[in-house]
């Protein structure tokens, strides 16, 4: 749609900001994505993707907004469609259950010896809450679900349990794993098939409420690994002990690692790095290349700690929702929040991060599904594209021509080639990108693909695969607008039918002489099949 100046008339109709939009204008700028496909610097669990579900109850309300509705998992609707669906889209999907009120948590027991009561709002107890209680029935209710949408799920234990919480916030005494334990033999009674066991929710370094020290920690944390091993004896393979699920404090992960390495398998932390869900300034701090590269320094100093522990202790992002209390209304659950969630994805991945759970799959201001609704927001399609198409090798990736330009690049996941992510966060500003190989430009000549000086990269003879054409999968916000919750992919909106299905996500095929072009304010997936690389071999 062009615009129109009537230099006579009582209209003059001015497109100022929304030329972008409106009549198709955008500055362009040319730059280069360099690609090592030597070695993978990285590899990812071959299920990365991680989505969490909450404890919270209706009456969890931040800044006067109360924003979980019934999304805890002990009232969650287990016979919505779109649910299901979105889980199972995933094939599987791993759910951390846990949060906040996990260490107030007592889990029914079969003899039932306590009363199972609900969560009730009080501002006198430590997070708002009184205790709260887990019902059998309702955990067979859930494990019935699980393995009807193939999830593969991830329990947050209580920490707290049998500790005594110090006038100075610090929680003494060890942990009285009786409660956790009756539960554990009971789901493996019940045969139930838990991925993990995870010790605790946000107690690390100086905590969220309250701490525990990192010598007791790594105690508690051996004690969970012993359990585990028993109830699960007779199993082959065993679920997995994850700790702490806290903030990443250096000294005290360190002592945890170096003194229980050899009684757990995952090191779990929080990120919640851009404050809190009532900041006004979240969006700019979204479209800030610096301020996304700050994460950097936890990623690496985890790295380091693992690596020079000498335990085969990995980390995970345990949860991550972005912006704290809940996040926030039309950014956390909106386009935009796609940018710094697949920065983050993507981010994570480079510095051998095995999968990040996102906080959450529903609930709050920050979930990958609606609220009340169920229908996806624009996460959702983000993570379930980096799902199918992000493989486990992780390729090391730089941009060159502008700093707006976010880059990452994998293996090809399930298919030959590689998986390209662009994120733009340049509302301005089209990229022509082109792709250099170890400093090698790839080009067609003549319908033959040329390797100009040395390089190690392959093009596959089959002619299964189209060598002259890539997949690009581009994804904006309706209208232009950041704060949207619809997402547009190669222009077309992306929405459940009314049957509940999941939509497809169909490419673009475009031919590889043509450089990649990355719209303001864009994120794009490119699957590039025709070159083989050493590190994907």
């Amino acid at each position: 749609m062009g615009c129109l100046f009537l230099q006579k008339g009582v209209l003059v109709w001015i497109c100022l900001f929304s030329l972008r939009f409106i009549c198709g204008y955008s500055d362009t700028a040319q730059g280069t994505v360099f690609i090592d496909g030597k070695y993978a610097i990285g590899k990812i669990d071959k299920h990365f993707i991680c989505a969490t579900l909450d404890w919270w109850p209706p009456e969890k309300c931040d800044y006067g907004t109360c924003a979980w509705d019934h999304t805890s998992f002990l009232n969650l609707d287990l016979n919505n469609i779109i649910f299901l669906n979105a889980i199972k889209a995933f094939s599987p999907l791993k759910i951390r259950l846990g949060g906040t009120l996990q260490d107030k948590v007592i889990y029914q027991t079969e003899d039932h010896k306590q009363p199972c009561v609900s969560f009730v709002k009080n501002t006198t107890e430590m997070f708002g809450f009184t205790p709260g209680c887990l019902p059998l029935s309702r955990w067979d209710e859930l494990n019935a679900f699980f393995n009807k949408s193939g999830a593969s799920i991830i329990f947050g234990l209580n920490a707290l349990y049998g500790r005594f919480v110090h006038p100075d916030g610090l929680s003494v005494g060890a942990w009285d794993p009786s409660n956790a334990e009756s539960l554990i033999h009971y789901t493996v009674k019940k045969g139930y098939d838990i991925h993990g066991w995870e010790l605790g929710n946000e107690l690390s370094g100086s905590g969220v409420g309250t701490r525990v020290a990192a010598n007791q920690y790594a105690s508690d944390t051996t004690a969970l690994y012993k359990i585990v091993q028993d109830a699960y004896k007779n199993f082959e393979t065993k679920p997995l002990v994850l700790a702490p699920g806290g903030f990443f404090d250096e000294g005290w992960f360190k002592e945890l690692i170096n003194k229980a390495g050899t009684s757990f398998d995952v090191a779990t932390h929080h990120i919640y790095n851009l404050g809190p869900g009532r900041d006004e300034h979240l969006l700019e701090k979204i479209l800030d290349p610096s301020y996304l590269d700050g994460e950097a320094d936890t990623f690496s100093k985890l790295k380091n700690v693992l690596k020079t522990s000498g335990s085969s202790v990995v980390a995970w992002v345990g949860e991550a929702g972005g912006a704290y209390n809940s996040g926030r209304n039309h950014v956390t659950n909106a386009f935009a929040f796609s940018f710094w969630y697949l920065d983050q994805l993507g981010m994570s991945a480079a510095y051998d991060t095995k999968t990040y759970c996102r906080q959450t799959l529903i609930g709050g201001n920050y979930g990958l599904l609606n609220t009340t609704t169920f229908v996806p927001n624009p996460d959702y399609y983000s993570a379930l594209l980096w799902h199918r198409l992000m493989g486990r090798n992780v390729l090391s990736t730089s941009f060159s021509g502008t700093k707006k330009i976010r880059a990452y690049t994998h293996c090809a996941k399930q298919s030959q080639g590689i998986t390209l992510l662009l994120i733009n966060l340049d509302g301005n500003t089209t990229i022509h990108a082109k792709v250099d190989f170890n400093g090698t430009i790839l080009h067609r000549r003549k319908h033959r693909h040329h390797i100009h000086r040395k390089s190690s990269i392959k093009l596959p003879t089959s002619s299964k695969i189209a060598s002259n054409t890539r997949e690009e999968y581009h994804l904006t916000a309706k209208n232009g607008d950041l704060q949207s919750q619809t997402m547009l992919l190669n222009g077309n909106a992306l929405t459940v039918d009314s049957f509940g299905n999941i939509p497809s996500l169909e490419p673009i095929f475009v031919n590889s002489t043509e450089p990649i072009s990355v719209g303001p304010f864009s994120i794009v997936f490119v699957h590039i099949p025709y070159v083989l690389l050493p590190a994907c071999s």
